[in-house]
């Protein structure tokens, strides 16, 4: 038997218990790798408590800080509870004090207690009070103004106390508005600061709300509105086109598109017709208005229609110009449908590609003159049979297709009878001959000879002075105005059953 785990046999003594004697122990026994073992065992029974940061860091369930992948995972744990936080307070400024909130929890990126494996542990975020992201309210001051006592008494005027104030209100900002972590720390804005904020966020929402009202009632540059898409839907689903293809051409009253015809009851379809959406938007119109509003045939009616409507209106009124031009055959689209601000004309080109302007088609000096005389001979069919004055020729509003030339854009034309009627028509005869005359047309007249030889009058040139020339113009409109207003009806009669397309009734007006 090993002598180290003897111990010592000692005789009862009457008188107590005698410590026993410590063992002795050689230089070899102490050496021994069994008697080293025993006294561990020993010592081990009585040792203390570990630290439990020590026992963290030396255990196997501590995260190993040496590995980037760990070291990246903690930074991204610390960043989605920063993002929850954030996220928290927009669902709050969001819902502010509506009855019904919207909840964003689907958006968290982090629940607060994921280890926990116990459901009575998780809490809901919504109803409690314990959250530990949510920042400290500054201290409210006391009904009576202040706070504190002789030297320290704080009043609710303290620099420091609105600053903090001025903080919080920043959660009552917008939902759009981002704070971003201002509120979790100790600013102090000063209310000059906090004012301007303020201005600049309901300025910010004011200007959203005109954008978006902007963006949903009006026709936009190359695109349409949510009303007008529905109407170009509708037309489609009901067979009247087949497709949309895509905008041909944009200006300042109208977008144009190309489309594909498709089939109507009273009439066939051209294979390719164009939809001129008149824009919504008043601008363009606020100073166009002289051009309807002394137009006998629309006088009753203007007075009446709110703005909108009036654009309707001006859409209308191109259809019945092209009507009475089709009728006296001057090359123009033909009107095959009318709803709303929306007309469908026949298409003047082939192939999806649109005839060119006047101004850009490559012309030799025979086209040129023979366009000089065809323009010439459609401005007096215009004025004499059609009882109409353009009002807006120039070289940007004919086309050139198939050796003619073509006239569009006639929703502003109007009668020779209108107030202005005569310095319209001048106007058109002056773009007329200032164009012919730069491409070298020598048969070109001249503005003045152009007017006497489209209206019929005799108005003598003399020296060609133009201050003279529409001196004498607005003398014949003021006679022809007051001879209306007596007589009580136009001077030039006109057939009222004119065969006019389609008109789409308004059912949602």
């Amino acid at each position: 038997m090993d002598q180290a785990g003897v111990t010592a046999q000692t005789t009862k003594s009457p008188w107590g218990s005698v410590a026993p004697a410590a063992p002795t122990c050689s230089l070899t026994e102490v050496m021994s790798e069994q008697l080293a073992k025993q006294l561990d065992e020993e010592d081990s029974a009585f040792r203390t408590l570990p630290d439990p940061g020590v026992d963290l860091l030396l255990s196997d369930d501590a995260p190993d800080t040496t590995s980037d992948l760990m070291l990246a995972q903690m930074l991204q744990m610390q960043y989605d509870r920063e993002f929850d936080d954030q996220l928290r307070r927009e669902e709050k400024k969001f819902n502010g004090d509506s009855k019904v909130s919207i909840s964003f929890e689907n958006y968290r990126m982090v629940h607060p207690y994921e280890g926990s494996d116990s459901s009575e542990d998780e809490v809901d975020w919504q109803d409690t009070r314990d959250d530990p992201y949510r920042a400290e309210k500054p201290q409210t001051t006391p009904r009576r103004g202040f706070s504190g006592k002789g030297k320290n008494i704080t009043t609710k005027h303290d620099e420091v106390t609105c600053g903090r104030k001025n903080t919080a209100r920043m959660d009552n900002f917008a939902p759009e508005v981002l704070v971003g972590d201002g509120l979790g720390m100790d600013l102090k804005l000063s209310n000059q600061v906090f004012n301007s904020l303020k201005q600049h966020c309901y300025s910010e929402q004011r200007r959203s709300a005109k954008l978006h009202e902007k963006k949903e009632h009006s026709t936009a540059e190359q695109a349409v509105d949510p009303r007008t898409r529905l109407l170009m839907y509708k037309m489609v689903s009901a067979g009247v086109l087949e497709n949309i293809n895509g905008c041909i051409s944009t200006g300042k009253e109208s977008v144009v598109f190309h489309a594909d015809g498709g089939s109507l009851e009273e009439q066939p379809v051209p294979d390719e017709v164009v939809l001129k959406v008149f824009k919504t938007t008043l601008n363009e119109f606020k100073n166009r208005d002289r051009y309807i509003k002394d137009d006998y045939r629309f006088k009753e009616r203007f007075s009446k229609l709110n703005p909108r409507k009036i654009i309707r209106l001006w859409a209308e009124k191109e259809m019945h110009n092209l009507t009475r031009m089709k009728k006296a055959e001057i090359p123009c689209p033909e009107v095959v449908l009318l709803k709303k601000h929306i007309l469908v004309m026949s298409f003047i080109g082939k192939d999806h590609v649109p005839a060119p302007k006047l101004k850009d088609a490559m012309l030799g000096s025979e086209d040129l003159k023979n366009a000089f005389y065809q323009v010439l001979h459609m401005m007096q069919q215009l004025y004499q049979e059609c009882n109409l004055v353009h009002a807006d020729l120039s070289e940007y509003n004919m086309l050139w297709h198939e050796g003619k030339v073509w006239l569009i854009d006639v929703s502003q034309s109007i009668e020779p009878t209108h107030p202005h009627g005569l310095e319209f028509l001048f106007r058109d005869c002056r773009n007329v001959s200032t164009f012919f005359q730069k491409r070298g047309v020598s048969e070109a007249l001249s503005v003045y000879d152009l007017f006497n030889t489209v209206s019929g009058l005799n108005i003598p040139v003399g020296v060609e002075d133009e201050a003279e020339f529409m001196a004498e113009i607005v003398a014949l409109e003021k006679r022809n105005e007051d001879h209306v207003q007596k007589r009580g009806k136009k001077t030039f009669p006109v057939a009222s059953e004119d065969a006019d397309p389609p008109l789409k009734p308004d059912a949602d007006d």
